[in-house]
């Protein structure tokens, strides 16, 4: 049976997203790691998926205008480019039955195909699908492998920096209801302040974009919550701009934290704390594994989960009434 990236990483003794990345963005490696990557795959016989000749795959995302969408295609363009494979990509526009249509059409014209953050029952896609090679990126489907860029490791860190600020009333700001990462980030945020013994107040589902933050914004404000964190970046510098109409500053009245780690982030004004996850890795990841399947390797069994980091900017801030006790103790 011909060798496999999982099994190129379990020689080297390094995780399967580092394994890759040995292959498609070498120089972010330490040079001994990515040799042991190197020398693994040279004793295993490993063909690097870049190398098995040009194919053409699929990749569907819910909304291209979407930074995230954006950022995730172009890592999956920069890594198809040496193998000069050809990328057919197709936009849901947030549509369960767009994406019905664009999966079946695709799964009879494309040798292999990348679903980016599903909207459709994860009972839904293997079936439309049928056998062509299937990666999911931030989702689920029956029968095929899945990255998960994991919101969960920064989430925490994000909830234990705005208790430490002194916020004791967190807000979360959803993104769509059919939204597989919406519903982890949700979860994980409700269940880090049971942790931490904050109350915990969740306001309606918005769509993914700067706007929904404007139009939650009101609804944050008249939940008494000191601090918020927001389904993407998107959302949250539409709550930054949103509350400030409302005669709330951030972070003096207000602080706000974001989720992806977007360009957008670092240039908000304030700048604004986000959770970073590796978007760039898990589009380079997801087309590694589809091209091994579509080099008939077998297909990876477990969900690759790929990390996250808090990156601490401008708009969060000691919650009033907090600033003082926190000064004294610093000094």
């Amino acid at each position: 049976m011909a060798a496999t990236l999982t099994d190129v990483a379990k020689r080297a003794g390094v995780s399967l997203a580092t394994a890759s990345r040995a292959f498609s963005d070498p120089g972010r490696l330490a040079a001994e790691t990515r040799q042991k990557v190197l020398a693994a795959a040279e004793g295993l016989g490993y063909e690097t998926p870049a190398n098995t000749g040009a194919r053409t795959i699929g990749v569907v995302v819910p909304d291209v205008s979407n930074a995230v969408f954006a950022a995730l295609i172009k890592s999956i363009q920069e890594r198809a480019w040496p193998g000069r494979h050809r990328m057919v990509l197709a936009d849901t526009a947030e549509s369960p039955d767009r994406e019905r249509e664009h999966i079946a059409s695709l799964a009879g014209s494309v040798g292999g195909l990348i679903l980016c953050s599903p909207r459709l029952p994860s009972a839904e896609i293997g079936p439309l699908a049928g056998s062509v090679p299937l990666v999911v990126v931030n989702g689920e489907a029956e029968g095929a492998a899945r990255v998960l860029m994991d919101a969960g490791g920064g989430l925490r860190q994000a909830v234990e920096h705005l208790f430490a600020l002194g916020h004791r009333r967190l807000a979360y700001v959803p993104g769509p209801a059919s939204s597989w990462a919406n519903a982890q980030r949700l979860d994980a945020v409700a269940r880090l302040c049971g942790e931490w013994g904050l109350e915990f107040v969740a306001v309606g589902n918005q769509n993914a974009t700067v706007e929904g933050g404007l139009a939650a914004a009101a609804s944050v404000v008249a939940s008494g919550a000191s601090a918020v964190i927001a389904y993407n970046d998107l959302v949250a510098v539409g709550l930054l701009a949103g509350a400030r109409t409302l005669g709330y500053h951030c972070p003096e009245d207000l602080s706000v934290v974001g989720i992806d780690d977007l360009d957008i982030a670092a240039a908000a004004e304030p700048g604004l704390t986000s959770v970073r996850v590796a978007i760039e890795r898990g589009g380079a990841l997801a087309l590694d594994l589809l091209l091994e399947q579509m080099a008939g390797k077998p297909r990876a069994g477990e969900a690759v989960s790929l990390g996250s980091q808090l990156i601490v900017r401008g708009s969060t801030f000691a919650a009033r009434g907090a600033e003082h006790a926190l000064q004294g103790g610093l000094g």
